[in-house]
């Protein structure tokens, strides 16, 4: 479907990504780094802690997961690139920014691509179709394989005014991450976007080098975003999983018997992460609206349909001479 993309040279730094554990008499016993940008409160940044707690006890303490939250081990590109080259073995991150590492991957970020949440993580699951093919475009083409996607949220427009239209947003520097399904997502959006890495946001925010941001209300709650950002807009324009990736080198280097009981760990984080996230934007909504947030919908007067259309076709002007065939693919997933 896809030409892989080679990538020569590729650095395997196993001593950062994997240790031996030191006076121990066998050599099964390993340490893997997983690094992350997320706060630990927040369910992206609980589901890495789920995940090591699990690979702990499946493996009766013989894998060890270090957890580096709040971008300690490095921002967005930078984690990614750092499991690619094996400075650390894990991370997680958006499909758009394991995009850098192999383009296909970017697609399923695309806003207003999936017919409902049960369909997005279908398409998500390492064992569709879609996913068997892509990962092993991404194991070939930058050493790093992904081990799981868990619900990450649907991503909504927060700004310091009341937004109804794209034409609202005209000449309005909104935060976007730094690549470009998202760059072009918030364009179409009809705002100027500016490329923030997370770590800056909240300070881009209080400072007015950006004027507004989007992403998952459980973000928007856990960062406090609501401090900073009078009003949110239902606008849903990105169902987004957030994919959990290792590096293959380490992977290969683990026994058959700490393998799979990672596969188990991964699977079983994946549905608490995705149940979790799920349950806690009611909860999230009803908090950012207790503390005196405005959430501008369809019912509020929000033209939702003008948003999809610009922002599809800015996506079609772009995206699909690269994507189209994926976007096929993962239409026909059931």
């Amino acid at each position: 479907m896809f030409n892989k993309i080679y990538k020569f040279g590729r650095l395997t730094a196993m001593a950062g990504a994997l240790f031996m554990s030191a006076g121990t008499a066998t050599a099964q016993e390993v340490t893997l780094r997983y690094g992350h940008m997320h706060t630990p409160n927040s369910i992206a940044g609980m589901q890495a802690e789920w995940l090591a707690e699990a690979i702990a006890e499946k493996t009766n303490g013989e894998v060890v997961v270090d957890i580096f939250p709040n971008s300690q081990l490095g921002r967005l590109q930078e984690l990614a690139e750092a499991v690619s080259t094996g400075s650390i073995a894990i991370s997680h991150n958006t499909a758009g920014a394991i995009g850098s590492l192999y383009s296909p991957f970017a697609a399923f970020d695309t806003p207003y691509l999936y017919r409902d949440i049960d369909h997005l993580m279908a398409v998500m699951d390492v064992d569709s179709p879609v996913m068997q093919e892509l990962n092993e475009g991404l194991v070939d083409a930058s050493g790093v394989r992904l081990l799981y996607a868990f619900y990450f949220g649907t991503r909504h427009l927060t700004t310091d005014r009341e937004v109804r239209t794209p034409d609202d947003l005209e000449g309005v520097k909104i935060r976007s991450i730094p690549f470009p399904i998202y760059m072009a997502t918030v364009e179409g959006m009809g705002a100027v976007p500016v490329p923030v890495d997370w770590a800056e946001v909240p300070t881009a925010l209080a400072t007015g080098v950006v004027e507004g941001q989007e992403n998952p209300v459980n973000v928007v709650v856990t960062s406090k975003l609501n401090e900073v950002q009078s009003h949110m807009m239902l606008t849903g324009h990105i169902s987004a999983a957030q994919v959990i990736v290792m590096n293959d080198d380490t992977w290969q280097s683990l026994s058959p018997e700490h393998r799979s009981a990672i596969t188990e760990a991964a699977a079983e984080v994946r549905e608490r992460a995705t149940a979790a996230m799920l349950e806690a934007e009611a909860e999230d909504f009803a908090s950012l609206r207790a503390a005196g947030m405005n959430i501008v919908g369809p019912e509020e007067g929000m033209d939702i349909e003008a948003f999809r259309t610009r922002v599809r076709n800015r996506i079609a002007e772009e995206f699909t001479a690269q994507y189209g065939e994926l976007y096929e693919q993962i239409a026909a997933v059931d």
